[in-house]
């Protein structure tokens, strides 16, 4: 067992992620479980939806019937949760669950790192990561709220803007 706190995915019955999730919580907060089950997580993304001609935008969950835990597993939080109406069980080994790796908590976007930015609107930075990676652009605007930068890129002879992920891009030093 860990000392360290890691995501476990908790498979719920469908429709009840809203209510495992707020259970887990009052039963932290209740019976003292604050020093081993830290967070509880329902994703959930944002979606634009057209209705009667109507734009509307309404948050969907991304993972329905799943809901993120992150604890310590030790024998008592195992129970506490799995023991929680409407869990079926944690995703993993029946014996004992199995926590989320460093690059599934990245990919489902679980944790907001805080990235250090050390570049200002104006400067040249290079793209590090992804589908530009190694094109230089411009930065146009710090979109510091969703993570992103947004980058004059000069692609097939003309100048296009692009956001990017802010820890995607790093400063070139001139």
């Amino acid at each position: 067992m860990s000392e360290t706190p890691k995501w476990y995915v908790v498979h719920t019955y469908s429709g009840y992620e809203n209510k495992v999730a707020q259970n887990i919580e009052k039963v932290v907060e209740n019976q003292g479980f604050g020093d081993r089950i830290f967070e509880v997580r329902v994703p959930t993304e944002e979606v634009v939806e057209y209705k009667d001609g109507k734009k509307k935008t309404v948050e969907r969950k991304t993972y329905p019937g799943y809901v993120l835990v992150k604890m310590i597993q030790t024998p008592e939080s195992w129970y506490v949760v799995r023991n929680i109406r409407g869990v079926t069980g944690f995703v993993g080994s029946t014996t004992e669950p199995i926590p989320l790796t460093e690059q599934e908590v990245a990919a489902l976007a679980v944790e907001n790192k805080t990235v250090q930015v050390n570049f200002v609107v104006g400067d040249t930075v290079e793209v590090v990561r992804g589908s530009f990676a190694e094109y230089k652009g411009v930065v146009e605007e710090i979109l510091l709220e969703e993570n992103l930068v947004r980058l004059s890129i000069h692609f097939f002879g003309r100048d296009t803007s692009y956001e990017i992920p802010l820890g995607d891009v790093k400063r070139v030093e001139e």
